[in-house]
């Protein structure tokens, strides 16, 4: 696995780059042990996880005291999102995000998706960092959390 590009929802890297926290999350991404294959997102999610872990990060972080619907990751101002499943879920994920925003939870946050190339090795329909740029900008009235948005292949 690595970083293929990242993109900026809303100034989102820069807001990751204040807090010296760039590098660290796209680093994160360059995992050469990490192969992308069909029905690889377990091997994916638990490096991240454990990245994420290793920094004090909150892990599956409730959004919603009533509802049952997490985040993949948050600690102080910032949360973080991988998606590697259905398209579907992609929209959601942003809704998400930006609920916490408007809920003054955070100031920023980052979404991790895989490029179009990746999505289609890892299964069918997979949620990819190229549509996802374009479904920010195309709401970028409605989303107006700051995103990075993270593609890797």
């Amino acid at each position: 696995m690595r970083l293929a590009f990242t993109h900026e929802h809303r100034n989102g890297g820069a807001e990751w780059q204040k807090r010296d926290l760039f590098e660290w999350i796209t680093d994160i991404f360059e995992a050469p042990g990490i192969k992308l294959k069909s029905r690889c997102t377990p091997a994916i999610r638990q490096h991240i996880a454990t990245e994420f872990r290793n920094e004090g990060w909150g892990q599956d972080v409730k959004i919603d005291q009533d509802l049952n619907l997490t985040i993949s990751a948050m600690k102080d101002d910032l949360a973080f999102q991988l998606q590697t499943g259905n398209i579907s879920r992609a929209p959601y994920d942003l809704l998400k995000l930006q609920h916490l925003f408007q809920s003054d939870r955070i100031e920023a946050a980052a979404l991790a998706v895989p490029t179009r190339a990746a999505a289609a090795i890892i299964g069918s329909n997979v949620a990819n960092a190229e549509r996802v740029c374009k479904e920010m900008t195309a709401f970028d009235r409605v989303i107006t959390v700051p995103i990075l948005l993270i593609a890797f292949e």
